[in-house]
This record gives structure tokens, sequence and C-alpha cells, in this order.
């Protein structure tokens, strides 16, 4: 075993093989793979092998795509047959719901190039001649999925490895990490040590005991899950001995099963309620091709349901249980990418569906280590997206209850109940006092809208038009007419100072800062490729001294951030104050008015413009007033220490009755921010985008001198952006609006995707933002966008289609 390496790799199933062999394809030949047992030992051996090409996330979708494509291409290149079988996947649907999912999903398929049909009842019985269709009302099916055989797969991927350089050592047990004052990583083992510049942890259920050796609490907990296998059966030896081909791989969706053809036989693997976190101390020492006792009477339901649309399935005789673990997130997504706090340490853990994930991840995790940054936007799967609070115990509850809904609807405005509420800001109470239904973002329980006395306090989820759209309308309203509150406590907040902070944060953002004390500026970090990567709102204290507030669900990525970015020479400091600070919003034409009540100090537009913040006081407490907001009207920011909060919102509703002062939440928030072209990271600001396609001129200052990604923005511009921004009003649905992810076409052709979707309920229309080619984003050009089926147009509209000249927000 070789003492030195530049990269690696612990865990040798199909995901950490597949990252060996794409840090080999992209050039690195000094890597390694350590595995404690022998290579599928885990969890990957047993996987039933399905390459589901379905998943409403775009970060996700797209892994999943390069995987079925790569796995196509893998046996020519290593000569290791893979059992590749595209047999297609075909999806049921029972309900309308069910439909609107499917054409949520086929939305984001198309925009990123993977072909869904949509079936009817009689064309599923064609393709599936032994399923009954009763009460079927459609289907949809994607024609290159299939399976694999997940060992063959893992041998592919390592004999490509071998190859190109690599090398595996098995039976080679890590037992401890550290990293040296250099950044070097140090990596023990039973057969001694190896020091690299990169370690990449993709050990699946050993997850958290492998992040626990490098000081990370890993928010990954395995899942028991069970799948059967029948005898072979004479309906489908009949159609083998008949040279017919094998049926595609049949997803009963509303029944929580797959199913598939096995050796003349079937595999069923249901998603059941009750399936427990397994190994939640992580697993034996000597774990290897471990399974679980088997419990049938847990998936009952499902083998009834299978039994009525499948009834051969109800004929053959059972061959074998398999019930082993698989890795879970709190929201069933993978984790990939850099873990926070730690300089080249890398996750590629968490794979629920890890077979399907494991070509892509290894592709995109290669891409950020060789690269620097990935290649598509990987927000969605980003380790940082969770915080400190996914404690062990938090894990056990919401991985089993992401296991649990694999199948169910996602609609659009889902928020699942388990392990909440857990991080509250003081105002909780009142707020749920006054009719909050509530979200959870990063841990935290934000209202999303207020029930009206006599609504009863429950979410209603849709993908259409739901319950809370007309209650969404009057806090819209009241916020437009009056005063609204809302609370954004979920706020990442931190304070950067010292001698080198202003040169720190001028290279870090492609804004100017703020030149005096008091101005605010909305700045953006870049990714070295001219991407957005962050966005803040920076307050100058002093000439030493900044805070900075940005996304709440971001808190983790974006402090991790700027922390991998801080000079070492001790010139800035950083100290996190999200949970120190709470942050109430009052927007409206009468929040100067209520402002004036409590507050201490001049709120007049001479005293106090737009993007300025004063130090002050609400009723007895110390505050600080921001004048910004995301609403497009009149309002302030109010920031403070967390114990105050309850004695200012208490201030500011006894001040305010006779104001029209009600609450407001999130998503009457995000409805007004459509409506004036605000961008979001992870929807308009992406990597994939340059700055400047997403329409931040305004934001980005090329003349001001050197930042990170400047020079390669430019260069991007000269070689010509492939996107612009653009708003666009939709019409032609009747109780639907655009959500994101929508197809835009113009002639039949594919030319741009909706990013975000609304009804303007200040404008009275349905309203998209979206990225189209430049030379369509002309205000009155039309296209065609699917919402959830239908064709609709699409017209751009100018900037800011509510209020473009900024007045009310400058009253």
């Amino acid at each position: 075993m070789k003492d030195h390496a530049r990269v690696v790799v612990i865990g040798g199933g199909v995901v950490g093989v597949s990252t060996l062999y794409h840090l080999a394809k992209k050039g690195w030949s000094d890597v390694v793979l350590i595995e404690r047992k022998e290579l599928t030992s885990g969890s990957t051996w047993h996987a039933a092998g399905l390459l589901p090409l379905f998943n409403m996330s775009y970060s996700v979708g797209q892994i999943h795509k390069y995987s079925v494509k790569l796995y196509g291409e893998l046996e020519a290149e290593t000569g290791q047959h893979v059992g590749l079988r595209r047999v297609s996947n075909i999806r049921l649907a029972t309900t309308r719901d069910r439909m609107d999912e499917y054409h949520q999903y086929a939305g984001v398929a198309r925009t990123i190039g993977v072909q869904v049909d949509f079936l009817s009842p009689e064309e599923v019985r064609e393709i599936w001649p032994l399923c009954v269709t009763d009460g079927l009302i459609g289907a949809i099916r994607h024609p290159e999925d299939g399976y694999v055989q997940p060992a063959d797969l893992t041998q592919a991927f390592a004999i490509g490895a071998r190859n190109r350089g690599a090398e595996i050592y098995r039976h080679t047990t890590v037992t401890g990490l550290r990293q040296k004052t250099g950044g070097e990583w140090v990596v023990t083992t039973d057969k001694g040590e190896i020091t690299c510049e990169h370690v990449v942890s993709a050990t699946g259920n050993f997850a958290r005991q492998t992040g626990a050796m490098a000081g990370l609490d890993v928010p990954v907990m395995p899942v028991e899950h069970q799948y059967i296998v029948t005898e072979p059966h004479p309906a489908i030896l009949e159609r083998k001995a008949e040279g017919l081909p094998e049926m595609g791989v049949l997803r009963e969706s509303d029944g929580s099963w797959y199913m598939r053809e096995e050796n003349g036989g079937l595999i069923l693997g249901p998603y059941e309620v009750g399936a427990p976190a397994c190994y939640v101390d992580g697993p034996h020492p000597e774990s290897e091709y471990e399974l679980f006792q088997d419990d049938l009477d847990r998936l009952e339901p499902h083998i009834e349901s299978a039994m009525r649309r499948v009834p051969i399935f109800a004929e053959a005789g059972i061959k074998q249980v398999y019930n082993g673990a698989i890795a879970y997130t709190p929201d069933g997504s993978p984790i990939i990418g850099p873990a926070w706090g730690k300089r080249n340490f890398w996750l590629n853990e968490g794979h629920s569906f890890g077979i399907t994930a494991a070509g892509g991840a290894g592709w995109q995790l290669a891409e950020w280590i060789v690269e620097g940054e990935p290649s598509i936007d990987m927000l969605g799967v980003d380790p940082r997206r969770f915080g400190d609070y996914a404690s062990k115990a938090f894990l056990k509850e919401k991985n089993e209850e992401a296991y649990a809904n694999v199948f169910t609807v996602h609609y659009p405005d889902e928020e699942r109940p388990a392990a909440r509420p857990l991080r509250t800001a003081p105002c909780y109470g009142r707020m749920k006092e006054l009719g909050a239904v509530f979200g959870q973002k990063f841990g935290w329980e934000r209202p999303n809208w207020f029930a009206p006395e006599g609504v009863a306090a429950v979410d209603h989820w849709s993908f259409r038009r739901s319950k809370w759209f007309e209650h969404v309308g009057r806090e819209c309203e009241n916020v437009h007419e009056n005063v609204g509150l809302l609370d954004m406590t979920a706020f990442a907040k931190a304070r950067l100072g010292g001698p080198g902070v202003r040169d720190f944060l001028d290279h870090l953002v492609a804004n100017k800062l703020p030149a005096k004390d008091g101005r605010i500026a909305l700045a953006h970090a870049l990714t070295t490729r001219g991407g957005v990567h962050s966005e803040f709102t920076i307050f100058r204290e002093a000439a030493d001294s900044y805070y900075l507030v940005s996304a709440g669900g971001l808190q983790r990525l974006d402090h991790d951030w700027l922390r991998r970015q801080l000079p070492r020479d001790g010139s800035v400091e950083m100290e996190n104050l999200t949970t120190a600070m709470g942050v109430l919003v009052v927007a409206g034409p009468n929040s100067r008015a209520l402002l004036e009540r409590v507050a201490g100090c001049d709120l007049s537009n001479a005293a106090f413009p737009w993007l300025t913040g004063k130090d002050t006081t609400i009723g007895l407490a110390p505050a600080r007033l921001l004048r910004v907001n995301f609403v497009g009207e009149l309002g302030w920011e109010i920031h403070h220490g967390i114990e105050y909060q309850n004695h200012i919102f208490d201030r500011l509703m006894a001040a305010g009755q006779d104001l029209g002062i009600a609450p407001f939440g999130m998503r009457a928030m995000d409805a007004m921010r459509i409506e004036k072209s605000y961008r979001m990271v992870g929807t308009e600001l992406s990597i994939e985008y340059a700055a400047l396609e997403s329409g931040l001129d305004r934001f980005v200052r090329p003349e001001k001198g050197d930042f990170v990604g400047r020079d390669a923005l430019l260069a991007w511009k000269e070689r010509g952006f492939a996107n612009a921004f653009a708003t666009l009003e939709v019409r032609g649905h009747n109780d639907a609006d655009p959500l994101g992810n929508n197809p835009i076409y113009l002639d039949g052709e594919l030319v741009g995707r909706a990013t975000s979707g609304a009804y303007g309920f200040r404008l009275g229309k349905s309203l998209a933002l979206a990225m189209v080619r430049p030379e369509l984003a002309v205000p009155g050009h039309e296209f065609a966008m699917d919402v959830l089926g239908t064709t609709c147009t699409a017209t751009v509209v100018g900037e800011s289609p509510f209020d473009p000249e900024n007045t009310r927000l400058r009253a």
C-alpha cells in the first residue's frame, strides 16, 4: 500500500468506486480507494439495480440522466458486462393530483433533456399486458429507464479506474483521520497510513462513523428496505418462450411499490410506512453482506395492492425476501460535495437511489475536486443544506419519514410534519395564535400563511391554486394597502470585522461595498467561472465592521463559503449571529406611520432613505432598522437581540391596530417578490448562469477592480451568453400558475425554462421568472409554456411589472 496519494476515497460501494473512476478519468491517476471488506459488501450487493430517471429535483435529475447514459457505454470501455436492461419504466396514476405531479415532472425532464411519454390506460395494457388497468387515469413512461446489475456495474467502474492508474485496497479498514496544519490529510488504516490532499467519504451505512473521525456529524442514517423475489411464473415464462420483450419496470405510485421481472418471476419492492431506521449507532465493525430479518406483515397493504394490479403476483411463490439497509437523508436526496468547516474533505453519502445516482454523483464530485466547482447546479444535493440541528434523534424521525414518502405525491408546497417544531423564534406562539400555518426551512418554523378566524389552520397542498390561495391574496392586499408583519428570524446573519475586512469583502463580492457607515448594498459572491454562488445584504457598521444577511436555508452554505476564504493572517474575524438575532419585517404604506409610534429615530425619507440602516429602539428594546425588504413596498427589517423579540412584536401589534396591521407569511412574500422580478439563489441565480445572464448588471461592477469571478465573467460575456433573464405574464390556465421548471417553447422548439412562478395578486396576473435565449428576452415576445399539461401563452413583460419605478419602496 502506498503512503502518499492525491485523493483517498473511503468506501468500495458503487458510489465510491464511481468517484474513483471519475477522478482517474479527469487525469488524476494518483488516487486510491480503501474498502474495509469486499467491493459492494455494504448496500450495493443487495440493491435491486433500478434506474429511475424520475426526480422532481433539477440537480438530481441531471445526475440520474448522466448515470443512465454512462452505464450504456461502460461495457465497451471496460469489457465488463453491467447487465443493463433498458426495458423502460411505467409510473401509473389513479388521481388528478398524481397526473399533475407527472406533468410538473415532465417539465423538469424536458428542460434537462430526458424523454418522458404520457400513456393512456389502454397503452399501459399494451406495454404491460399482465397489468389490470382498472382505476387508472393514465401513466408516464421513460423509454431509457430500466435496471442494471449493481455488482457488475461496480466492477466495471473498478476496471476503468485501475486502467487509468488508480489503486484499490480491499480488506483495509480506516481507523482514523486527521488533518495536518498545512492542510494535508493523514488516513490511518490497519495496514498503515496514507497522506493525501483530499479525502472522499463514500461509506454508505458507515457515513456517520467516518464523519465522526473527521469531527463531522453527517446527516445520514439508513432505513430498512424490503423487496420480495418470487419463483418463476408460467405467464412470464410463456412470454419469454414466445420471444416477447421483457415488460418494463412498473411503478404503482399510489400503492407505493415497484415491480419488475426477474428470472421468469417478479420483484416487488414496497416503500411502507413504519420501516425503521437502522444502524442508528452504526453497523458492527465486521458487518458484511448483512441483511435483517424480514417483516412481511409491514408490507401487507402493498402486497395486496400489487396482487390487485398484477394478479399473477398472487400466484407466484415467494423465493426470497431481502431486507437491507439503504442510506437516507432527511429530504431523501443524497449529499454530494464539500464538508462544512473542513478543507478538502468531501462527502458522497446518503444515496437512497445509489445505483441510479452513482455515475452522476462520481462525475460531479470529481469535477468539483479537480476543477474547483461542479458543472451543474448542485444546490439540491449540497451537504451544507442541513445544519447542526440534524441530530441523530432528528435523523431517525426524518429519515423514516423520507422513506415512507418516496411514492407520495410531491406537492410544491408540501411541508412534512416529522421532527417539528424544532427551531422556533420567540414569536412562534404569538404567530400561531394569529392563525399561522407553518413551514420549515433549515429547521426553523416560519409562517407560510395565516388562516383567518373561522378557517382551520390546516395546510392544503396542490399543484394548482390551493385552498390557502384566497387567504394569501388577502395578505398581499393588506401589505399593499396597510401594513404587514413578517417573521424572518431564520435569516442567516453574521458580523465580519477586522483591519482586513474591507479588502476581503471587496474581493469576494461583485458589487461595490457601502462607502459610508449606515449604508446598505446588495452584493453577490460569484464562482470562479462567473456564476452566482451567494447573495448578501451588506450593512456597513463601521470602517472595519460589516453585518451580512443571507437566505436562512443557505446559512451553512454561505457561512462556510465565507470562512473558507477568510485570510489566514487573522486580519478578518467572523461571528455567526443567526441564533442571537431575530428579524421582523414591517412592509406596506402604513409602515412608516407604525414605526414612528414606537421607534426612537427620525423615519422621514430625508433622514432615513432607502438602502440605509440605523441603530435605534423599538419600545424599550434596542434594535437595528434596515430600509430594505423583499416585497416591493415601503418597509423596514427590524434586526434585534432575539431576547427582545416578543417585546418588539407586542409593541408593533398594539401600535398598528388602527393602521390595519396584520401578519403575512412566506407564500405572500414569494408572490410579491415575483411581481418585482426579484431573483433568488437556487432559482434565477445559479452557478450554471453567468451573473449577467441573470440580469444582475446593476450589482456587478467590473470597473471597481479585481474580484472573484470577474475575469471569467467578462470572458463568458465575450464568448456570448446562452440565456437571459425575463419576466413573463402567463395566460391560458384557470386554476394553476407556473411553479418553476416549466418548459418554454417557440414554434415547438425548447428555448427556455421558467425558474419561478406565482400569481401576482397586486397585478391580478399569473407570472413567471424565466431564462430564455437572449435574442428572445424582449418585451412583447410571446412563447408557449407548459403548465400542468396545458399549453399557455407566456409574454415577456418589463422588469418589475409591479411598480417598475420603485416609487412605493422609496416613498
